[in-house]
């Protein structure tokens, strides 16, 4: 048999004589995914579902051991009876014309009837080529990705309520507005830079900018529980907040370590669901998950080791997760001197943070713990509990105080299949106790804190992309002291609508409530507590790039 009715017997060729469809109607994505999926072979034995009856068998045996120029897939079929593209058989008759010397009369045929079709993928390969030599001449690195996000946020806080005497000239309602009660516009930059060795590690390098400290309410003045979840340092200065570096330990286990670290960046598993395809706005709620006493957000010197079986288990299956870590506070982890900070010292304010954790994407329970030493921060809380360093000063009257805390915390969420009425439904619930000496004890009264939230979020609400959110909680709040009554607790609430304009583009308006901020440092006349609140309007929008 001669080459050109093998070539018509097989079933490359059978499904290109088939179509009378044009090169430009044709996909060329085609031959990638058969060349992709091809594995060669060298015997028509090999084969697993070709058999000496079928009609095409001495055709396709030709071409296979005398030729060469045909490729099996690598579950070791043929698939005869597949149709093909044009464009797979132009890149199937291109492999056999590489192993032939001789152009008959057949071939010059053939070659006229693939000319367009040949033009095309020569045209195609050689503009790949051009392209991946343009992108090796001016790419950043070889081994470093740039990621960068920045979010521009347009709103300003109103105090609302009993406007009681505070001893200066204003009451505490109109002080506050004075100060704080301006619109204001400002941003957040992160620029992150992503380096791979071997690509399974990553050092991880984000510098930050931004104006939102100061005298600015979104990063946490007027009162602490404004601070937004994208506030950003002030000054319009770009400094370094995060460079570690993570790596795999066999097939389970994930390491990592740096200088700044954050604690709740090594938990392996975030059981909130809380804002998924929108845009969370205060911290509380967002990279706190309702739980600051366990979940804050402490960034510095230190290392963490993450376990999870999730390559153990069918995908989609719900996994394990287990993480521990220390974190000594930025300010103190590089001081030399140990009577004011360093490294694993009795003066590094530092956290001791675990989390275990059950889950998938769909739905995941959690449970952390962290363990604070004196000084270790609380994140956003009532202004009374936040007083005093949260109770855990390192010394009192020149004499140290041993203090430190013990935090819990529980987080479950569930998420609906598809997008529906039905939202996703995040929930975290959280408690502190205060612990120290003699010298302590009688000069402190917090003895324990608590706080709790639940979230909703709605996606693909009104147009698809969108998302809508609501969540309401306490704030950590003290609910038991020494001597005494306390009413330091309060609420919480935010409303939010993400509209997704492009792909990179999302604008998010936003209001929230702040029931009683100052908690008991409202002042209580006559054993009436007034009542302050904190209103909040904003708009943030958000790049991606």
């Amino acid at each position: 048999m001669k080459l050109f009715q093998q070539m018509l017997v097989a079933p490359a060729a059978l499904g290109l004589l088939a179509t009378g469809a044009n090169a430009a109607e044709l996909n060329i994505n085609g031959v990638s995914d058969y060349a992709a999926s091809a594995d060669q072979v060298t015997s028509v034995t090999q084969f697993s579902d070709v058999y000496p009856t079928d009609w095409a068998y001495q055709a396709l045996a030709n071409l296979v051991e005398q030729y060469g120029c045909v490729a099996g897939y690598p579950n070791g079929t043929f698939r005869g009876n597949r149709a093909m593209t044009r464009y797979e058989a132009a890149a199937l008759l291109n492999a056999c014309l590489d192993r032939i010397t001789e152009v008959t009369d057949e071939l010059r045929r053939l070659l006229k009837e693939f000319e367009t079709e040949l033009a095309i993928l020569k045209g195609r390969v050689d503009g790949l080529e051009a392209r991946v030599g343009e992108l090796e001449a001016t790419q950043f690195s070889t081994t470093t990705k740039l990621s960068a996000k920045t979010v521009w946020v347009a709103g300003a806080t109103n105090a609302i309520g009993d406007n009681y005497n505070t001893g200066g000239e204003k009451g505490a309602r109109a002080a506050y507005n004075a100060e704080y009660g301006a619109f204001s516009f400002s941003y957040d930059l992160r620029l992150g830079l992503k380096t791979s060795f071997s690509g399974k590690d990553l050092l991880y390098t984000r510098l930050r900018a931004g104006n939102m400290g100061d005298s600015s309410v979104w990063d946490g003045n007027g009162v602490g529980l404004n601070k937004l979840d994208t506030a950003a340092p002030g000054g319009n200065i770009v400094e370094i907040d995060r460079l570690y570096y993570s790596f795999p330990l066999g097939d389970s286990f994930t390491v990592q370590v740096g200088p700044l670290t954050r604690n709740t960046e090594m938990m392996g598993y975030k059981a909130s669901a809380y804002g998924k395809g929108g845009s969370k706005i205060l911290d509380f709620f967002g990279g706190s998950l309702g739980t600051p006493g366990v979940w804050n957000k402490e960034t510095g010197g230190g290392f963490g080791l993450i376990y999870s079986n999730k390559k153990q288990v069918e995908k989609g299956d719900p996994y394990f997760t287990v993480a521990a870590n220390y974190v000594a506070d930025s300010g103190e982890a590089n001081d030399s001197n140990p009577n004011t900070g360093g490294f694993m010292t009795d003066n590094s304010e530092a956290n001791i943070t675990s989390q275990i954790a059950y889950g998938n994407k769909q739905w995941g329970l959690a449970a952390g713990y962290r363990y604070g030493q004196c000084g270790a921060k609380f994140r956003t809380a009532t202004e009374y509990a936040a007083g005093g360093s949260f109770g855990t000063p390192c010394s009192i009257g020149g004499e140290r105080t041993n203090a430190d805390s013990h935090s819990w915390s529980a987080h479950a969420f569930w998420r609906p299949e598809d997008s529906s009425w039905m939202p996703s439904i995040s929930a975290g619930v959280g408690a502190s106790y205060l612990n120290g000496n003699d010298n302590w004890d009688d000069n402190t009264n917090k003895r324990a804190m608590a706080s709790w939230m639940v979230g909703l979020t709605w996606n693909d609400v009104f147009v698809e992309g969108n998302a809508l959110g609501y969540a309401v909680g306490q704030p950590q709040f003290v609910y038991d002291v020494e001597d005494g009554f306390v009413a330091d607790g309060g609420y919480a609430m935010e409303l939010w609508y993400s509209f997704q304009v492009t792909d990179n583009i999302q604008i998010t308006p936003a209001v929230y409530w702040l029931s009683r901020p100052f908690g008991d440092d409202t002042q209580n006349v006559n054993g009436d507590y007034k009542s302050l609140g904190v209103f909040g309007g904003l708009v943030q929008t958000t790049f991606k790039f």
